[in-house]
């Protein structure tokens, strides 16, 4: 029994069902409120700031994650519904209680790394997903543009080209900001990468010794 089959025997009962929706549903009226009302700045209220939390502002530790990406109308649209097809494909996979353990992680990762480096967002975060969305389902097709089908594995390769550089050419509150928003993807596939990689490993040096092993044989004829 892993120490997630304990976790979810003591507080499944208490998992948010559907998680990803009611993030989303918040992205979409934050845009929205930004539309109708420029002038009420919700976001203002919203984004996470350590020096107002010690004041008192305790909800920025949670509300950061309702901030939709500053783009135009059409990518919100895109942004959103991504996000809620990949945190519901996910919840599905696992159940309710396992993706919230995976995204509240990732949420404890940012504040760690906002409360470190003095700013927080849900950038990373919501990348995060994608990543354990394609470690899940890597052969499945997404159409890039709407147009041009692509396996969601070649996707998260160039997204972590993307963070590669981002890590090595940005400060260290971006690399902060990076390995925070990554914890729960390594906690959760950590170990899996690292028996797959133990694995492929014996299996060269067996096959190296077979080779070495045949090779003898055909020299010792």
């Amino acid at each position: 029994m892993t120490w997630l089959d304990k976790l979810e025997r003591k507080w499944g009962r208490h998992a948010i069902p559907n998680l990803m929706m009611t993030v989303v549903m918040g992205m979409a009226l934050v845009f929205a409120c930004n539309l109708l009302f420029p002038r009420a700045n919700l976001i203002s209220y919203l984004y996470f700031s350590p020096g107002l939390i010690m004041r008192g502002q305790i909800w920025r530790l949670f509300t950061f994650i309702f901030i939709p990406p500053n783009s135009s109308l059409l990518w919100i649209v895109f942004s959103l519904y991504l996000y809620y097809f990949i945190g519901t494909s996910l919840e599905r996979e696992w159940g309710s209680f396992r993706f919230n353990v995976y995204y509240l992680l990732g949420m404890l990762g940012s504040i760690i790394a906002g409360f470190i480096t003095g700013a927080a967002t849900n950038s990373f975060l919501n990348l995060s997903l994608f990543f354990a969305f394609a470690a899940v389902y890597p052969d499945m097709q997404l159409l890039l543009f709407f147009i041009i089908p692509i396996k969601i594995k070649y996707l998260a390769i160039f997204d972590a080209v993307l963070y590669l550089y981002s890590f090595m050419m940005g400060g260290w509150t971006v690399r902060a900001a990076i390995i925070a928003s990554l914890i729960n993807f390594f906690i959760f596939f950590g170990p899996n990468v690292i028996n797959r990689f133990r694995s492929n490993l014996r299996y060269r040096q067996q096959r190296q010794a077979w080779q070495q092993n045949a090779r003898n044989n055909r020299n010792g004829w």
